[in-house]
């Protein structure tokens, strides 16, 4: 299976704010954007993996800025880490002033997606191979988020968690 790069799963999603999608303070629901992302994430994992994927988890969401009526939004999605099955998708979220045109981070968010094949039973993903420095910090924290996940659930002891320890010990 041939490695691959997160430009090569990256997904833009741009669309406006209308006002059947924004709260009584015409912001943009929260369940609106959530909605958005996972899109977005579901087309990168795609991508990615070439195969149906599921959303596992919400891992992280940070809704940092209201998102204001008639907002142009971008959502873009790349896969940070591709695991045996799964792939984290690092999600960010950018507004666009009306008046100026100028970009400002809004929001972001990290998902886990799963590959599934025809009968709904995971199956393996390329492995991927990060470029930028944002790129490789993305991908090294997934693993630490990931082991911090498994033993928050019980499926890792603690002591196992060595990318996690080492953020402590070192």
């Amino acid at each position: 299976m041939r490695a691959k790069t997160p430009s090569e799963s990256r997904t833009v999603m741009t669309d406006l704010v209308l006002p059947s999608e924004t709260n009584p303070l015409n912001n943009l629901f929260g369940g609106e954007l959530l909605a958005r992302m996972d899109r977005a994430a579901s087309i990168a994992a795609r991508r990615h993996s070439r195969r149906i994927t599921v959303t596992a988890s919400v891992n992280h969401v940070a809704f940092n800025r209201a998102v204001p009526l008639g907002s142009v939004v971008t959502v873009e999605a790349a896969v940070s880490r591709a695991f045996k099955t799964s792939m984290e998708i690092f999600i960010d979220v950018w507004i666009e002033d009306r008046f100026t045109g100028e970009r400002t981070k809004a929001n972001e968010a990290i998902y886990t997606f799963v590959a599934v094949d025809d009968t709904g039973k995971p199956t393996e993903v390329p492995p991927l191979e990060p470029e930028t420095n944002l790129e490789k910090e993305r991908y090294a924290a997934a693993l630490r988020r990931k082991q911090l996940s498994l033993v928050l659930a019980g499926k890792m002891k603690p002591e196992n968690a060595t990318e996690l320890k080492a953020l402590f010990t070192s």
